[in-house]
């Protein structure tokens, strides 16, 4: 799981680890820090459970005034499906009358694969907390999106090595007219990945999320075939940032978009971890640097084996 660490922060605030066993005064105020509740579960010193660690956690910081939270590790995460914190959780939604922002999984390698992250459907979170503005999951495995309704969100992040379709046209489907940032990691199809190109139209066709101004389909083994349906996207039109990053993308890619619609209003452009040659990387820069889009083409890679286009990898698979 490469390229996947804990988060720094969430919703703008630095990320804080509580810990039943620190003392109280070290602690940042409720709606000062994202709060990570996390436990080991190989940690024999301190045999706690998630349900333990939140019960302490509600016993210690005001619920009230926490504005983010970070769900870590909560056991044998590829045991026990999320479903186990998110009901904690939810079943206490009446307490965090502040809370606008949750992540779901923030686990890195060393704590569990990627694919090894059990999720369940995450929807339980944006209807018990109508007011949510930020929802981030990590892991695809047994990840349920179905369509629903919610006013207030406005950044939807999923990061996968592999996002099924379902949980694709799930959030597609969904009403979400406050969503301003949407962040899909489409992974591979030996992890589950098997979203199309076709599954993105309705939300390239910009029919969808009207307020939307950022747009990633990120580490993705189909990059080109994405870049390509991107470059004729209505959407596009609205966007200030785009990111086809940590992917599979090669020349035929970069020259999809260069001849499709312009992309000189965009204030970003990522694509970084990627296979362009030096010349389309240059042809890249040349076209669109000199109109003010900042142009992340870092992480040139190079095909295993030499492969050719066989042999291109995505920053996240497992």
């Amino acid at each position: 799981m490469s390229g996947v660490e804990h988060l720094h922060e969430l919703l703008g605030l630095p990320a804080a680890d509580f810990d039943s066993g620190a003392e109280k005064p070290s602690w940042p105020a409720a709606g000062d820090a994202a709060w990570r509740i996390r436990v080991d579960p190989y940690d024999d010193e301190r045999d706690r459970s998630w349900e333990e660690e939140f019960a302490g956690f509600l016993d210690t910081v005001d619920p009230a005034g926490v504005r983010a939270l970070i769900i870590g590790q909560w056991g044998e995460s590829y045991e026990e499906d999320s479903s186990y914190p998110i009901d904690l959780l939810t079943a206490a939604a009446d307490r965090f009358t502040s809370l606008e922002a949750v992540f779901v999984g923030d686990l890195e390698m060393e704590e569990a694969e990627i694919s090894w992250i059990q999720q369940s459907d995450v929807t339980a979170l944006l209807t018990a907390f109508p007011g949510l503005v930020e929802l981030g999951v990590r892991g695809g495995s047994e990840l349920v999106f179905p369509p629903l309704k919610h006013a207030s969100l406005r950044s939807l992040v999923i990061e996968s090595g592999g996002l099924p379709a379902q949980v694709v046209r799930g959030v597609l489907d969904s009403e979400l007219p406050a969503l301003e940032r949407l962040e899909l990691w489409l992974g591979v199809s030996a992890y589950g990945g098997d979203a199309t190109a076709d599954d993105l139209a309705p939300l390239l066709s910009g029919t969808r999320f009207p307020r939307l101004h950022h747009l990633g389909l990120r580490n993705s083994e189909l990059a080109n075939e994405i870049a390509a349906a991107v470059a004729s996207a209505p959407v596009v039109a609205r966007l200030r940032t785009l990111d086809l990053s940590s992917g599979t993308l090669g020349d035929e890619g970069a020259a999809a978009l260069l001849e499709g619609q312009p992309l000189t209003h965009l204030t970003t452009l990522d694509l970084h971890h990627h296979f362009l040659t030096p010349p389309v990387e240059r042809r890249v820069t040349e076209a669109l640097e000199p109109h003010g889009v900042r142009v992340d083409l870092s992480e040139r890679c190079e095909p295993w084996d030499n492969r050719g286009a066989a042999g291109r990898y995505t920053t996240v698979a497992e």
